[in-house]
């Protein structure tokens, strides 16, 4: 990873969940662009293992490790990151909980509390000590990550979408709470992404649903990130970005549409 420009150039920016997947594409393309960036994750090794890939190629980073749906955790994660850098520009809450399918007849109280904390509270937590910072300097940028079911459903997973529409709407009354104060507060929203390294007939079965015809990588959401997170967005707030290939543009997927991907006209 080598410096790639410089969008985000003294900037402070807070990557939770940035250990792997998604969160640490972001971190990463974050310390390419200039940005100090404090990468957050439950575990501790990946946490220092993404911050250490940062501070190898010039970058500056530190890894701090916490349950961000603790707010004690919290406080001592953002405590740790304004003892080093003296500010926050930029907060991505990104840390999840992802593995969640359980159908609704076999849910419980449990499944539903720790899917809620892991994906909306931490959020909500994260972005109260963000912004209280934020707004005494009357700038700064938030950004939450949501998902395609938020909007649309995944069967199996209740607990997790009703969390992502959460995140959709808290996007949304942050922006207008914190706009006032200089603050821009988005949203992106992944489709099908290979986060976790998906074998290679599920990568194809699945890019088949794709307008693109293909899933997406963790990569593909690291640009959009510093978009929103640069002044090229600064009239932008309250917005979903939304990074998925197209999917959710299709009313039905390529496999059962009435002018099926085999009627389309071949190209040479």
């Amino acid at each position: 990873m080598g410096k790639n420009g410089t969008r985000l150039s003294n900037k402070v920016a807070v990557v939770t969940g940035a250990g792997g997947g998604i969160g640490r594409a972001i971190a990463l393309r974050f310390g390419a662009e200039g940005a100090s960036v404090v990468v957050n994750d439950i575990n501790a090794a990946s946490a220092q293992a993404t911050a250490q890939a940062i501070v190898g190629v010039g970058g500056s980073a530190i890894g701090v490790t916490a349950d961000v749906a603790d707010k004690a955790q919290v406080d001592q994660f953002f405590d740790a990151a304004l003892e080093r850098f003296k500010t926050i520009d930029v907060l991505v809450n990104n840390a999840s909980l992802t593995n969640t399918a359980r159908h609704f007849l076999e849910a419980d109280e449990r499944w539903w509390d720790q899917i809620l904390a892991a994906n909306l509270k931490s959020a909500f937590l994260c972005s109260l000590r963000a912004a209280q910072v934020m707004a005494r300097r009357r700038q700064g940028v938030i950004i939450n990550m949501s998902s395609g079911g938020a909007s649309r459903a995944h069967r199996g997973n209740a607990a997790y979408d009703a969390a992502k529409g959460g995140v959709e709407a808290l996007t949304r009354a942050l922006a207008l709470d914190l706009g006032p104060y200089g603050v821009r507060v988005n949203a992106l929203v992944p489709g099908s992404i290979n986060s976790r390294g998906m074998d290679e007939s599920t990568l194809r079965e699945r890019g088949m649903t794709m307008p693109l015809g293909r899933v997406g990588e963790v990569a593909d959401l690291a640009g959009p990130a510093v978009f929103l997170a640069s002044d090229d967005a600064s009239y932008i707030t309250g917005h979903l970005l939304v990074v998925d290939g197209g999917l959710l543009a299709q009313q039905r997927s390529p496999q059962v549409d009435i002018f099926p991907l085999g009627l389309f006209p071949k190209i040479d």
